[in-house]
């Protein structure tokens, strides 16, 4: 299985448009120690020919074009894309979407919850449902990924749900168990990659659910629960915004000690976090419990 990094920041992307935070002032100043970053996104597969984008970030025509992959080949009309997979319906999870729209075909998988959202906003109708198939996925189900017209794709998945909340825009509504998921992704050698961008909190069940996994790619949006009121830039706590912090003693470099999981990557960053400063104290912590900070481009093989 390729497992592809397309984007690696939160919402907003880093450095974020409209921000100047002690973080996104280095990266606006030119600063080495930081590398710009668009919102997390990430490509899977297993032949190297048929990608699935896991969420479709606003971003994603600038991450194709960074991205060759998942660039169009050959003559006319075409695209290694053979579909996406939705974790949630968080603005910047879905917006990508909206550039798919050019009759392409391929196959869009979600929750019912998530896929009764997008159906609900008339906006998501540029997407042709003749040529953009939609199919639900069952939490704690494996599910085959197929490309489009039904071929395998030899890739499974499988969602399950962990601690979380309601996207931000639909939080006037009432809150369900597959408003936040995790997605098990294997290929039929067994390779397991464990996608969790989003997460309130490490419990048992959690642990359990990504044991064996030979990567986890796990929600490092904040380093500190008030990061974003300590930055000036906003009034929210992680926790109110359904992430766990990295750092602390409930964070998730202590909640993860001891799993039973190969390679340990932080996707999902905010720009207020200082993992995302090369030699900072908040690094060499994470670079010292044996983790990684995902970067735009990265590609592993599983």
């Amino acid at each position: 299985m390729k497992v592809r990094v397309l984007g690696s920041a939160a919402g907003g992307g880093f450095p974020q448009w409209n921000c100047r935070c002690p973080v996104c002032a280095l990266a606006w100043n030119g600063d080495p120690r930081v590398t710009p970053r668009t919102q997390s996104s990430v490509a899977i597969s297993a032949d190297g020919d048929h990608w699935f984008l896991l969420n479709a970030s606003p971003d994603l025509k600038q991450q194709i074009l960074a991205n060759p992959p998942v660039q169009p080949r050959g003559q006319g009309r075409h695209s290694p894309i053979a579909g996406a997979v939705m974790t949630n319906a968080d603005v910047d999870h879905v917006g990508g979407l909206l550039s798919l729209r050019e009759r392409q075909r391929l196959v869009l998988y979600g929750t019912e919850r998530v896929l009764a959202t997008l159906a609900a906003n008339p906006i998501f109708t540029v997407l042709d449902e003749s040529m953009v198939e939609r199919r639900s996925m069952t939490l704690d189900q494996p599910t085959a990924l197929q490309l489009p017209g039904g071929h395998p794709s030899g890739l499974t998945i499988e969602a399950f749900a962990v601690p979380g909340k309601q996207a931000l825009w639909l939080e006037d509504q009432p809150g369900s168990r597959e408003d936040t998921i995790g997605l098990l992704l294997r290929d039929t050698d067994g390779a397991m990659l464990a996608y969790v961008p989003a997460c309130a909190a490490i419990t048992e069940a959690v642990r359990r659910r990504v044991a064996g996994a030979a990567l986890l790619l796990f929600d490092g949006t904040l380093w500190r629960d008030d990061e974003m009121i300590a930055s000036g830039v906003g009034s929210k706590t992680g926790a109110r915004m359904g992430h766990v912090s990295i750092g602390g003693d409930n964070g998730a470099l202590a909640g993860w000690q001891g799993a039973d999981v190969g390679r340990k990557i932080f996707i999902h960053i905010n720009n207020t976090n200082p993992v995302l400063i090369d030699g900072s104290p908040e690094r060499n912590a994470v670079i010292a419990a044996g983790w990684g900070i995902a970067e735009d481009g990265q590609e592993f093989t599983l």
